[in-house]
């Protein structure tokens, strides 16, 4: 029973730790997603892109969440491997400075945070402090994780089969390295498996090398998640998590061979085996930082080990393909009273206006860079993608026409109209950039006209507004989440009040 007792307490307070290390993210990400973009597709300069990745990462508590960003950045080609790939290992160094940061003895600060948190978050009307009262919360929720862990660990200690599973992993360095691979591709969240490692190592619950292993295993599961994470993506697109997984893989399997045969942790001082394990995290991830002179010769191996398929293979990106699949149309067998075919039909519709707000985004998202350099190639590369708008409108037309006598019940037919509504919106998104934003950036040029800092700042705000509206229309069709559409029209509304 102690055992069963033991187990349970241990997984609430991990789930606990995974939750709040979310929710600090997604307060980050509604607040600032827009300004991390612009600034990201901004930065020209390695160093300056390691730097970024890094403050982005401590910022957001998450290397994955900047590998996202940064793949989808790479694979719309408005970043270059050769700064992203700097920007993922700076990524890496700042999620292992939250570690440090987050294991700081700041239990004191919980009733705080909770208190100033909590009233942001429940009685604010404005957007930002909302979310910075959900990032208040969500770090008092990791501090109480992290305490209920130690807690729950400390009295196992003196258990007899705890010095008989640490006896294992200390003579078995190599299945240590692989389980805190597995528990961090798991969990998906390298900060709260380390922290959890420096949680038992800290009470003496996990002997230091055990804990360097598993620290070390951590590193290739975070590693390996952006791959997976980027696995539907386009190649060039999954280029940059790749080679960083191929670096940060090698080279933790590499020093964990090292540290258990040369005594280099000695070098490190003796503060404890917990913040020892936390100095040997920061350590290797800024030892990364060397590969970043060599983006892009890393570059060019990844475009051998991905590359582009050339457009006579397939003419088209895979999003510029029309997703809908008429054989779900056919007619039920005569046997078969019921027919699936509004279902999977009404699941294609679905998926062919996602890729109409994918091509949106492409279009809409250099419309700045336009404004401040205006490429007559690159206006009517966007104006010809507007024909691919035009014609997946057409065709979901079409394949609605030949959907409708297939539905027999009320709740399709509401669904497929709301679709049709939907479509029909996207497709005047397109419209208005190719048809009226662009011929504004053409006049600009023509007539030499400069904006004022104050007037570009406030465009570029309206620019980062759109995008990210764009993307809660995406998560709202992929999710059909009452919370996200209410956020859409509150975001509508504030947009419109400008």
């Amino acid at each position: 029973m102690l055992i069963v007792e033991f187990l349970l307490n241990l997984a609430g307070a991990t789930v606990l730790l995974l939750f709040a290390v979310r929710m600090v993210r997604t307060g980050i990400e509604r607040a600032f997603g827009s300004v991390f973009r612009r600034v990201m597709t901004g930065t020209r300069m390695l160093a300056q892109a390691a730097l970024l990745g890094a403050g982005l990462a401590a910022i957001m508590q998450s290397s994955l969440a900047v590998a996202m960003l940064v793949s989808g950045f790479v694979g719309a080609a408005t970043l270059s491997f050769e700064l992203g790939l700097p920007a993922l290992l700076g990524a890496d160094l700042g999620s292992a400075l939250v570690v440090q940061f987050l294991s700081l003895e700041i239990i004191w600060l919980v009733p705080l945070l909770l208190l100033t948190g909590g009233l942001l978050f429940l009685k604010s009307d404005r957007l930002l402090l909302r979310q910075m009262g959900r990032v208040l919360l969500g770090i008092a929720l990791i501090l109480i994780a992290l305490d209920l862990i130690r807690s729950t660990v400390t009295p196992i200690r003196e258990s007899p089969f705890l010095p008989e599973i640490i006896f294992i992993l200390e003579r078995d360095f190599v299945t240590a390295f692989i389980l805190g691979a597995l528990l961090t591709f798991l969990m998906h969240s390298s900060v709260a498996a380390v922290l959890i490692f420096v949680a038992l190592a800290t009470v003496g619950a996990l002997p230091l090398m055990v804990g360097i292993s598993l620290m070390l295993g951590a590193n290739l599961g975070a590693s390996l998640l952006p791959v997976w994470m980027t696995r539907a993506m386009s190649p060039k697109a999954r280029q940059v998590p790749v080679m960083n997984s191929l670096i940060r893989g090698g080279a933790a399997l590499i020093m964990l061979v090292v540290l258990h045969y040369l005594p280099l942790l000695r070098l490190l001082p003796d503060v404890g085996p917990g913040q020892m394990i936390i100095l040997a995290h920061i350590l290797f991830n800024a030892l990364l930082l060397l590969a970043v002179p060599f983006s892009a010769l890393f570059g060019k191996w990844a475009e051998f080990l991905l590359p582009e398929p050339n457009a006579a293979d397939v003419g088209l990106p895979a999003h510029y393909r029309s997703v809908l699949d008429r054989s779900v149309l056919d007619s039920p067998a005569p046997d078969s009273p019921v027919t699936d075919s509004p279902v999977l039909a009404l699941t294609c519709i679905q998926r062919e206006i996602q890729r109409m707000l994918l091509i949106v985004e492409e279009m809409i998202l250099p419309f700045m860079d336009l404004l401040g350099q205006f490429d007559r190639e690159r206006v009517q590369k966007i104006i010809r993608t507007d024909h691919h708008i035009n014609k997946a409108l057409n065709d979901i037309r079409l394949y609605a026409g030949d959907l409708a006598p297939l539905m027999t019940r009320a709740s399709d037919r509401r669904q497929l109209r709301h679709m049709m509504e939907y479509a029909i919106s996207i497709e005047a998104a397109g419209d208005i950039v190719s048809k009226n934003l662009l011929p504004l950036a053409a006049q600009r040029d023509k007539d030499t006209i400069r904006f004022s800092p104050e007037g570009l700042a406030e465009l570029q705000s309206m620019h980062d507004r759109i995008l990210s509206n764009l993307a809660l229309a995406s998560n709202l069709l992929i999710a059909d989440d009452v919370a996200i559409a209410r956020r859409l029209v509150e975001e509508k509304n504030a947009f419109s009040r400008k």
